[in-house]
């Protein structure tokens, strides 16, 4: 064989090692396309200044290229290189775009269930410690007002005591409930996790001189669907907890703020309805006057269902978070910038806080998002004041040091939020100011009222509790503001 004929055949092996090799890599070019691009589509991704079309038409010409070099056998290694840069970078693309919707599917489903507890609850010194040692003695419990959870746990406590029933004695309230535990009228009570809040804000030592010797965790399915399709402008219900347990446990909601967006003329308006409200409770309220904060113990969908009513819009979405576990985020980021406007001191912690720009921590921030009772405003200015420490989160997060440490954003988000609003709206408005390349224009605004002691409270009969009249002025005001910016005014 001469030299000629053996340098062909090297030549000619090399050259069909490489069309394996790009074989290989295109057709794993055009399954990564497919998956990518129809990610990408489907959920809205990079669709801004047309970084979407881009990649869609780089893919497809390199997909073309490499079909082109394995069927024409035309070999070349710059071909081989695109292949597998353009297979990296969708990899790469993919797993971005697979850990958005990770998050977002769990943000999603933890807002289809809510979460509360059950419980059979004695004096700390009773030795009353199980079912059986309550055969004969009363029991109190708010049946009339609270009957079909009671009743989930009387079926719940027959069922796994050999059918022994409690019996139980009607009290108007939890409250009253645990002042008959008090007095020795009764020997155990019946206590629902989410009205807890509601015994302890009378009897702050209420946990240290009791103990729960049965308990049944309840989960409930809600219609928590939000709207798929809202155009450029709609409103989130923003509620604010602080609680122990998952982000879907049933509580009070402290912090209440419409965020109303206009993609089109890029504003975003913040409405804060201060949690003291007089106002009507809809859904398990009975449409009953109560505070607005106690709309949280009926569920999310009774919050929202309140403020529709209350100033005659339609709120698309909700994002409920928890306030303390929220706020993590900050350190996350380190730390976030918030202009203060009035000195004070914090009755949380005891901390300082003097007029200009604050840089905070996570304590810092929690201690200035909760203090009320030494501003001038009261509960209006420690609505502003959460309004600024929100927006200042949302601007980090979103900025270049917040991307960077993404995967930890991430946890700290699956850890303490859940909302309703699909992935395809969050990509939406993330591509709305990414492609005009500049911030949205945020606003706020808050209800405002007179304070009052004495009004009737349908959750707490009988307590005595500070109440924010409403300025009717306030609110015909504040829902005009609303209204105009979902016009575009």
């Amino acid at each position: 064989m001469s030299r000629r004929t053996r340098n062909s055949g090297i030549e000619e092996s090399k050259i069909d090692g490489f069309r394996v090799v790009n074989g290989l890599l295109t057709i794993a070019l055009l399954v990564l396309g497919a998956i990518v691009l129809w990610t990408m589509f489907s959920h809205n991704f990079l669709d801004f200044r047309g970084v979407n079309y881009i990649i869609a038409i780089s893919t497809l010409l390199v997909l073309l290229l490499g079909l082109y070099s394995v069927v024409k056998r035309k070999v070349k290694v710059l071909t081989t290189i695109l292949l597998v840069i353009m297979n990296i970078v969708l990899v790469f693309t993919y797993s971005q775009f697979r850990t958005a919707i990770n998050l977002f599917d769990n943000l999603n489903s933890t807002a289809a269930v809510s979460e509360y507890t059950m419980s059979v609850v004695v004096p700390k010194d009773s030795d009353i410690n199980s079912i059986n040692d309550l055969s004969g003695a009363d029991v109190a419990a708010p049946v009339s007002s609270d009957g079909d959870n009671i009743n989930k746990l009387m079926k719940d406590i027959r069922a796994k005591n050999n059918n022994k029933s409690l019996d139980l004695v009607e009290e108007k309230s939890y409250i009253s409930s645990y002042e008959s535990l008090q007095k020795g009228t009764s020997k155990a009570m019946v206590l629902n996790s989410a009205h807890e809040s509601f015994v302890t804000s009378q009897y702050p030592d209420f946990s240290e001189k009791t103990k729960k010797i049965y308990e049944l965790k309840i989960t409930k399915q809600v219609d928590s669907k939000g709207n798929e399709k809202v155009g450029d402008t709609f409103n989130v219900y923003i509620s604010g907890i602080d609680t122990h347990g998952p982000i879907s446990s049933v509580s009070r909601s402290d912090v209440n703020i419409i965020m109303t967006v206009n993609k089109k003329t890029g504003k975003i308006l913040l409405t804060t309805t201060p949690r003291d409200s007089y106002v009507k409770i809809a859904d398990g309220g009975n449409n009953q006057y109560d505070k607005l904060t106690h709309a949280g113990i009926y569920g999310v969908d009774a919050s929202i269902h309140t403020l529709e009513n209350l100033y005659d819009i339609k709120i698309d979405y909700y994002a409920r978070l928890n306030f303390t576990s929220f706020l993590k985020l900050i350190d996350t980021v380190g730390g976030v910038d918030v202009y203060n406007d009035q000195a004070f001191i914090s009755h949380i912690g005891g901390k300082s806080f003097q007029p200009g720009l604050l840089h905070m921590d996570s304590d810092t921030a929690l201690s200035f998002v909760r203090e009320r009772y030494s501003l001038t405003g009261g509960d209006n200015d420690r609505g502003k004041n959460q309004e600024k420490v929100i927006t200042a989160i949302i601007k980090k997060i979103t900025s270049k040091q917040g991307l960077s440490n993404y995967q930890s954003v991430i946890k700290e988000l699956s850890e303490s939020i859940q909302t309703n609003m699909p992935i395809e709206t969050a990509m939406g408005l993330a591509n709305e100011q990414l492609s005009v390349g500049k911030d949205y224009n945020v606003t706020s605004q808050a209800l405002t009222g007179t304070g009052s002691m004495g009004l009737p409270s349908y959750a707490m009969p009988g307590a005595t509790l500070y109440m924010t009249q409403i300025n009717e002025q306030s609110l015909r005001e504040v829902t005009e503001n609303i209204k105009d910016v979902l016009e575009g005014k």
